[in-house]
């Protein structure tokens, strides 16, 4: 089967062009000299010519609370058209089957139950992100009409929580709260003596993270169980934590005991974001990986980075 991956130099297309998993599969991974997605006639041109059996979409501008805050109409405007281009270039090209990768953004931000694929638009979305969730919902609304209007075309989204693992960004402006707290942790172990890590908020906000290998397990199911598999699926880890939770969890693995100092004027987001993954856990879904094991796999990761 031959199979595009576009995305494939972020954490999850990397994680998945290095995992035995797909080791069956005659991957396309063009960098973006090979492939624009940005560019909708060589976008078609490249599909025309290459002619998949099957998309998988993981490409995306990303980044943190700050990046997102600071260019909401660029995350807006990037994802839309790399997404939207790619969508309707695989429509003209005939490619059957295009697995969209979603966000949990997409979900309306006031909600405290787990999130079900139904609430999808219905209501308000978190402000700190909006555009990029607006681009995602464009991508899998788009999707969603292109399959119904053509029996020809089977395009499904897979929408998973946040992510984490190697691959990750760190840095400060683009890196979620497990990366941002493993960087911030492993300075504070550097630095030694008495210190403090700062905390966005008071660190109740909940959150919950699937490692990245977890959810290439899920791409791989969903693919195998294509016909079985709905329109749009959530992809969990089945439980969410506290901020500080995943903070005292990622200073246990780097092994440093330091103060926390919150910051309660910061902008932290929805104050809780779980999904509901229970029709993906039917499918015979299960994330196998604890916080613990993919904390220390990302951290070592970290640590394998240049300085």
């Amino acid at each position: 089967m031959k199979v595009l991956l576009t995305g494939a130099s972020g954490m999850v297309g990397t994680n998945l062009r290095h995992s035995p998993l797909f080791s069956d599969w005659d991957l396309l991974c063009p960098t973006r000299a090979e492939l624009e997605l940005k560019d909708a006639p060589a976008t078609l041109r490249y599909l025309e010519r290459q002619a998949p059996d099957l998309i998988i979409h993981a490409a995306a501008r990303v980044g943190g609370i700050e990046a997102n805050r600071r260019a909401n109409a660029e995350f807006l405007h990037d994802n839309a058209l790399l997404t939207l281009n790619l969508m309707q270039a695989a429509r003209l090209a005939r490619v059957p089957r295009l697995l969209n990768l979603g966000s949990s953004c997409m979900y309306p931000r006031d909600r405290q139950e787990p999130l079900r694929v139904t609430e999808l638009l219905t209501g308000a979305l978190e402000p700190t992100n909006e555009g990029y969730a607006i681009a995602k919902l464009l991508g899998w609304e788009f999707a969603r009409l292109l399959a119904q209007g053509d029996p020809a075309l089977s395009y499904k989204t897979l929408i998973p929580c946040n992510l984490y693992g190697p691959g990750d960004k760190f840095d400060a402006l683009n890196a979620h709260l497990i990366p941002s707290a493993i960087r911030k942790a492993h300075e504070a172990k550097l630095a030694g003596g008495d210190v403090s890590i700062e905390i966005w908020g008071d660190g109740s906000a909940r959150r919950e993270f699937l490692y990245v290998g977890d959810l290439l397990a899920a791409i791989r199911l969903a693919v195998e169980r294509w016909d079985a598999l709905p329109e749009t699926l959530n992809v969990g880890f089945g439980e969410d934590f506290t901020v500080l939770q995943y903070y005292e969890r990622v200073c246990e693995v780097v092994g440093v005991k330091p103060r926390f100092r919150f910051e309660p004027s910061r902008p932290v987001g929805m104050t809780r974001k779980l999904l509901d993954s229970s029709e993906a856990f039917t499918l015979g879904y299960r994330p196998q990986t604890s916080h613990h094991q993919g904390i220390a796999s990302t951290y070592a990761h970290f640590l394998s980075l240049p300085r």
